[in-house]
């Protein structure tokens, strides 16, 4: 009996192991804003010894990248306010409770956390990453004795994995447009619809069984109850009247009324509609259109004009470190792109590869590109023609590489803080608290998808193009 009370206040093996990460969080993790620094010091370092560049040369590509990001900026602000206000609208946190009171075990909670986590993402990987967090909190308020930092780790993972198998990843959704770049260069004849690119056999079976292990992981990470590290943020589940009237003046009553409200969200739902109706359901799901419904359903979740600006406001500290950081990462893209750094990193991983193992190489090379290219659109410029003009010349599947390439740009989001920052931000912790767990999924997502690709393309076949 000793003994075995010894064993459990170690915790699980998979907790022993997790540990390590933790250990080296606690240490060597600063906040977000000097990660993105130390990112930028270490391209800039790179750039001169890898590249024929100078160093004034340098800070004119980084002055000139700031500035690239803007518009992408602003989009990625405004979604996480808009999807946070949503997530945070009474009626939204009303489900989630009662959902959440539905877990009476740590166990449950998390299997409930992880099919959360993935519906939520294939809706909009915004909306998880808010209402993800949120739902994390429900449940770690209801059921006691939940290690939070894993369920953070856990909720975030589902929102990126998601998005290996979401229609509406940015290359997924390019190689659907019409006439895109890699059309026009000639590496393809023509759009690639989503049942081959999205859901094919390869693509499929890797990522459910990822699925699966993330799900295992949830469950069996269990630490001694010593080092249980329980929601420390009160949880305000509590509606917030944003409607007090202080005088009731014709100015009061606009301010208060729902008429206006009402007849944006009616004429908000006819764009919607008639987006869809034109140009089909994949089609019409760009990001402005995913912004633009939920600012419709916040029209009628917060139904007057003073509510809805109120709590816009409320949320509107979400997007701060995004907004400042995002030009940094620019900074970062403009110094990899213009020097070569990004041409000269790929093709270097690329030139060990066959035609066998070119997905893996593209895996692993969009994973190292992505800790500082963090924008899967800005990748697929710089390492599509790349990659496919290694797999033209190695006979590769090149549908294999580019979803390789897929899991390698998510993937390395699990050590790349920027998409954290929003659920950071409403849990109130900082970077090291849920990266250490992070980067402790991303090393069995990085074995899963190594070995998928690897061995996948021999178990089932698939027609290549």
């Amino acid at each position: 009996m000793p003994n075995e009370n010894v064993k459990q206040s170690k915790g699980t093996p998979l907790w022993r192991l997790s540990k390590k990460f933790q250990y080296a969080a606690d240490r060597i993790i600063p906040d977000s804003l000097v990660f993105c620094l130390i990112l930028t010091f270490l391209v800039f370092v790179l750039a001169l010894i890898l590249t024929r560049t100078n160093p004034l040369d340098l800070c004119t590509y980084w002055f000139n990248g700031l500035w690239t990001q803007n518009s992408f900026a602003f989009q990625m602000g405004i979604m996480v306010v808009t999807c946070a206000t949503c997530a945070k609208a009474p009626q939204v946190k009303r489900v989630m409770n009662k959902l959440a009171s539905k877990a009476h075990t740590p166990t449950v909670a998390m299997i409930m956390l992880v099919i959360f986590g993935f519906v939520t993402s294939f809706i909009n990987w915004a909306f998880c990453t808010v209402v993800g967090a949120l739902f994390a909190m429900y449940l770690a308020k209801n059921v006691r004795g939940m290690h939070f930092p894993l369920m953070l780790a856990v909720i975030y993972t589902c929102m990126v994995f998601g998005q290996c198998l979401g229609p509406t990843a940015s290359v997924y959704a390019l190689l659907a447009t019409e006439d895109n770049f890699l059309i026009q260069a000639g590496y393809f004849d023509g759009i690639l619809s989503q049942d081959i690119t999205v859901y094919n056999p390869h693509n499929v079976i890797i990522w459910a069984i990822f699925a699966v292990i993330l799900l295992v992981i949830a469950i069996m990470t269990k630490p001694p109850q010593h080092e249980i590290v329980e929601l420390k943020t009160e949880l305000d589940d509590a509606d917030v009247n944003y409607d007090v009237e202080f005088k009731e003046t014709p100015a009061d009553k606009m301010n208060g009324g729902k008429l206006f409200m009402y007849i944006i969200g009616l004429a908000g739902i006819i764009v919607i509609a008639r987006e869809f109706i034109t140009k089909g359901f994949m089609g019409a799901l760009s990001m402005n259109l995913i912004i633009f419904l939920f600012i419709v359903a916040n029209c009628f979740l917060y139904k007057t004009p003073r509510a809805f600006i109120e709590a816009y406001k409320d949320n509107m500290k979400l997007a701060c470190e995004i907004i400042v950081q995002f030009p940094f990462y620019g900074g970062i893209m403009g110094i990899m792109q213009d020097s070569g750094l990004a041409q000269v990193i790929v093709a270097g991983i690329v030139s060990i590869a066959t035609a066998a193992t070119l997905p893996v190489w593209s895996f692993i090379s969009a994973a190292v590109v992505n800790l500082f290219i963090p924008s899967q659109g800005g990748q697929i410029i710089v390492q599509g023609p790349l990659l496919l003009d290694a797999a033209n010349q190695l006979g590769a599947n090149k549908i294999d590489v580019i979803n390789a390439f897929v899991y390698g740009d998510e993937c390395t989001n699990l050590l790349q803080p920027l998409y954290l920052i929003p659920m950071l931000a409403v849990v109130n912790m900082k970077l090291k608290d849920a990266w250490g767990m992070c980067a402790f999924i991303c090393l069995f997502w990085f074995i899963v998808v190594t070995l998928g690709y690897l061995i996948a393309p021999g178990l089932v076949p698939m027609a290549g193009i």
